[in-house]
C-alpha cells in the first residue's frame, strides 16, 4: 500500500503560486520538502489539504489573505532619510530593521526613494493577496529519525 500523507511523513512536492485571476506569480514550478505535521513549512490550510494524498495526486488549494501572508498592514511602511543607505541605492534592496534605528526583526524593502527619502515597506510582498497553489505530490515517506530531529531543532 503506498504511502499517504500524514504527521510524520517526509514530503516532496511540485507547486505554482497564481494570484486570484490566474495570473502566475512566479514562472514555472518550484519544489519543496518537508515534515508533514504541523512544523510551519507549509501553510495550514495546505497541510490540511494534502492529508491523505499520496505520490502522484494533484491539487488546487486556495488561501485568502489570511491563511498565507496575511493583510497589507500601511503602518509597515515608512519613510528614512536618504542619507542613513548606500551610495548604491536601488529599488528592490532589503534592509534587515531601519538603518539607524533600534533593530525590529523585520526586513524592509525599498519600493521607492528620492535625494531625500526613501520609502520602505515591511510587509511579505505577497501580503493582501489571496492565491491559488496548484500542487502535485512528488513523493511520500516515513520521515527519518535525523529529519525528524533536525525540524524540531529548528521549531526551537
Amino acid at each position: 500500500m503506498p504511502s499517504v500523507v500524514s504527521p510524520g511523513c517526509w514530503v516532496r512536492l511540485r507547486y505554482r503560486l497564481f494570484d486570484a485571476g490566474g495570473e502566475p506569480i512566479e514562472p514555472g514550478e518550484r519544489e519543496l520538502a518537508y515534515l508533514h505535521g504541523g512544523h510551519g513549512a507549509v501553510f495550514e490550510r495546505i497541510e490540511a489539504a494534502l492529508e491523505g494524498k499520496a505520490a502522484g495526486d494533484t491539487l488546487s488549494v486556495y488561501l485568502e489573505p489570511q491563511d498565507s501572508f496575511g493583510d497589507y498592514d500601511a503602518a509597515l511602511v515608512r519613510l528614512a532619510p536618504r542619507e542613513r543607505f548606500p551610495d548604491e541605492l536601488e529599488v528592490g534592496m532589503a534592509f534587515e530593521g531601519l538603518p539607524g534605528e533600534a533593530p525590529d526583526g523585520l526586513i524592509h524593502t525599498v519600493t521607492d526613494f528620492t535625494d531625500d527619502t526613501v520609502v520602505l515597506d515591511a510587509n511579505h510582498p505577497l501580503a493582501g493577496m489571496a492565491l491559488r497553489f496548484e500542487l502535485h505530490v512528488i513523493e511520500v515517506r516515513p520521515a527519518t529519525a535525523e529529519e525528524i530531529e533536525r525540524e524540531r531543532q529548528a521549531d526551537r
